[in-house]
């Protein structure tokens, strides 16, 4: 019990000091982010004058407000952002950073989600069988694989639309739909759904062919390390069969390590592949990321970092929980 009350205070700490952080960022720059919004506000909106609530969401999120301590925006803050209040994007006015961010989330969890599930699925698999059968051929995929991990995700991911996409045109270059078939945007139907997944299969592929290697070099040093221990050294002599061995001895055992570092990778699939998705041109939160830089968008940056930071604490905090109940001796040590 010790070990959860330390696990959930600790998070609770990080959370107040990553959302603070991102309430003080803002007013530590030079010159005013509040002031140079709103004159980007005004001209997109042709120089009409904004509304009074406009005004204060922007200054309450990006800057100081006149006659308020900044103890008084710090409480201010807080309470817009409990009610889901993240200001309003410049570069895409009048459109809120809330909707933003909500319309982009789905597309970048859905597809970075699945490919790192199914490269990690993968690289332990492939990793617990190369570490059983250490020493022939299949060694041979760990430098393969090695090399692909090593190569830029940029470079892979132009590769893959020149071969695939232009030349053989066996898939879409860019977008997450297509744009033709559904003028109107997104909608609920077998077409759109299909469309998507189409879509997504370039992008999906070269996140799952960069970081596969990383998880079968892992799974096998953990499996070779594993086959000493003297409980499968005792399986065997007990005469039990080669396969459950692999798989209820070494195998088990050797994922636990791996866990952690799915943990973390799991925290950053909001993230996104930033180049990944500004190569395809995908909808995602990492497009949004380097959207908001290029166009100065205050609000929209703070949006996504902070709804980054959100994700990979809670990710990390489930995975510390999940590992604690796997393995005892955290727990313990914890």
């Amino acid at each position: 019990m010790n070990f959860y009350v330390r696990r959930v205070s600790f998070y609770l700490v990080t959370l107040w000091a990553a959302i603070s952080l991102n309430f003080l960022l803002p007013r530590l720059l030079p010159g005013d982010p509040a002031a140079i919004m709103l004159g980007k506000l005004r001209r997109a909106n042709g120089g009409r004058p904004l509304s009074e609530e406009t005004i204060r969401t922007i200054t309450s999120i990006l800057g100081a407000e006149k006659g308020t301590s900044l103890w008084d925006q710090y409480l201010a803050y807080w309470g817009r952002l409990l009610h889901g209040d993240l200001g309003v994007s410049s570069t895409r006015y009048p459109a809120s950073v809330a909707e933003l961010i909500g319309a982009a989330l789905p597309w970048t969890v859905i597809l970075v989600g699945v490919a790192t599930i199914l490269s990690f699925v993968l690289g332990i698999a492939a990793g617990a069988w190369v570490g059983w059968r250490r020493g022939t051929w299949v060694d041979h995929l760990v430098p393969a694989t090695t090399f692909l991990q090593s190569v830029p995700y940029f470079w892979l991911a132009l590769v893959l639309v020149a071969v695939l996409a232009v030349q053989l045109g066996l898939l879409p270059i860019f977008g997450g739909y297509d744009v033709f078939e559904f003028p109107a945007g997104p909608e609920w139907s077998w077409a759109f759904v299909g469309s998507a997944v189409v879509h997504a299969i370039l992008p999906a592929a070269t996140i799952v062919i960069s970081s596969v290697g990383g998880w079968l070099l892992g799974m096998r040093n953990m499996m070779v390390q594993t086959m000493s221990e003297d409980y499968v050294v005792t399986a065997e002599a007990k005469g039990l069969t080669p396969r459950r061995i692999r798989s209820r001895y070494a195998g088990r055992n050797a994922a636990i390590p791996s866990l952690a570092g799915f943990g973390i990778a799991l925290g950053f699939v909001v993230a996104g592949s930033i180049v990944t998705e500004q190569v395809f041109s995908y909808p995602g939160i990492g497009k949004l990321m380097i959207q908001a830089v290029q166009g100065l968008d205050y609000a929209l940056m703070q949006g996504v970092f902070l709804v980054i930071t959100l994700t990979v604490l809670a990710a990390n905090f489930l995975m510390e929980l999940v590992y604690g109940f796997i393995d005892p001796r955290v727990r313990h040590r914890g």
